[in-house]
């Protein structure tokens, strides 16, 4: 396991140091495992982990590749471990850092949204006022909160806070609201969200986007 985790840390560098680029296609393995010092199948090794992360690119019969390394490809992994821990307190270690990164995101995008994405974001909230199942619920939730992210203009930002959206959690979030009859609330919330976003007051967005995630967060905790 230490020599894999090191042929991972000398490809890393190569990508790191600009000598291999987004698309740029890998060495031969016999050549990259000598120029590197290391075994061929530490290498192959190291190549299969990395391609996991979506770091490299296999492609049967055409060589290896440095991927894209877009923030939503690479965030793509995140987004695998995170289905696999889906239990009480990992769902409100997730809310956690939701709430972290999403007041930030709001307040960033308050200086930035203008009209159209304001009218977007009333038409979820009113779509979602008027919606008639919990599945539709977690769409227009989904698209409210991964619009605000957007605005922010940090895609970083936003890919982060889509991969934590977690569309299985949400759907029991939204369950519990509905049969609680909090989807008047919630709603509201995201109206107070979007109001304070079209006066673009950052830190006015950032206060009901925290109370917002947090009330969600302090609901999950009295089921636990």
């Amino acid at each position: 396991m230490a020599v894999t985790d090191d042929a991972i840390l000398r490809v890393k560098e190569m990508i790191v140091s600009g000598e291999l680029k987004p698309g740029d296609r890998l060495p031969r393995e016999a050549d990259l495992a000598e120029r590197l010092g290391l075994s061929r199948n530490s290498l192959r090794e190291a190549v299969k982990a990395l391609s996991l992360v979506r770091v490299l690119d296999v492609r049967q019969g055409d060589g290896t590749y440095v991927s894209s390394l877009r923030a939503d490809d690479l965030l793509g992994a995140l987004s695998f471990v995170l289905d696999l821990h889906r239990g009480e307190d990992s769902v409100l270690e997730v809310l956690q850092v939701r709430r972290i990164l999403e007041p930030a995101a709001a307040a960033m995008a308050a200086q930035r949204v203008d009209a159209e994405e304001i009218i977007k974001l009333r038409a979820l909230c009113d779509a979602a006022e008027s919606a008639k199942s919990v599945e539709e619920l977690v769409e227009h939730d989904l698209d409210f909160h991964r619009a605000i992210a957007q605005c922010s203009g940090n895609a970083y930002l936003a890919q982060l806070l889509d991969t934590l959206a977690g569309p299985t959690v949400r759907v029991r979030i939204w369950r519990g609201i509905t049969q609680s009859n909090a989807v008047d609330r919630t709603v509201a919330e995201h109206r107070a969200i979007v109001d304070a976003l079209a006066a673009h007051q950052p830190e006015l967005a950032r206060s009901w986007s925290t109370v917002h995630v947090a009330g969600v967060e302090q609901w999950l905790s009295d089921l636990a």
